[in-house]
């Protein structure tokens, strides 16, 4: 079996369908315990999208190695677009690989029929990720879904 190269900050970032072959690598990714309460792993957010038409997903790929995870609800009908879910993997964080996957997804969803915002929500925590979406260009709506709170980003 061969492997890849770690990957670097100098890797490049893509978003990729996952695959049967690679969806065991991409429900293995997980974040840092401590951050476990703010978002689902991967394997919960795959079959919550099979059961979920709106639901579209990708692995966050560095080069050949699978760093990430993001699901959008996606609905066209409505023009209304959700980051349901966003992680990068505990090993490959703060080595910029969230930023450059957050602009590929900002670029996507930017082709989408009617798409002028991306919404998200996030538990307003201090360890939580609101500040990393705010740096991102999301500004809080002043709206809760539940006990999240909802940001939106302004798509150019």
């Amino acid at each position: 079996m061969k492997t890849n190269p770690e990957p670097t900050r100098e890797s490049r970032v893509s978003l990729r369908e996952i695959t049967s072959e690679t969806v065991r690598a991409i429900c293995n990714l997980q974040v840092r315990p401590d951050q476990n309460r703010f978002v689902a792993p991967v394997s919960v957010s795959i079959a919550q999208a099979y059961f979920e038409p709106k639901a579209w997903f990708r692995a966050i790929y560095a080069d050949e190695t699978p760093v990430g995870f993001v699901m959008v609800y996606r609905d066209v009908d409505k023009a209304e677009y959700f980051l349901w879910r966003y992680l990068i993997d505990a090993r490959f964080q703060r080595m910029g690989f969230g930023k450059q996957a957050m602009a590929l997804l900002v670029e996507e969803v930017s082709t989408w029929p009617g798409a002028s915002e991306l919404l998200v929500s996030y538990v307003p925590d201090p360890e939580g990720p609101g500040l990393f979406y705010q740096q991102l260009g999301f500004e809080p709506t002043g709206e809760m879904e539940g006990i999240e709170e909802v940001a939106r980003l302004v798509l150019v």
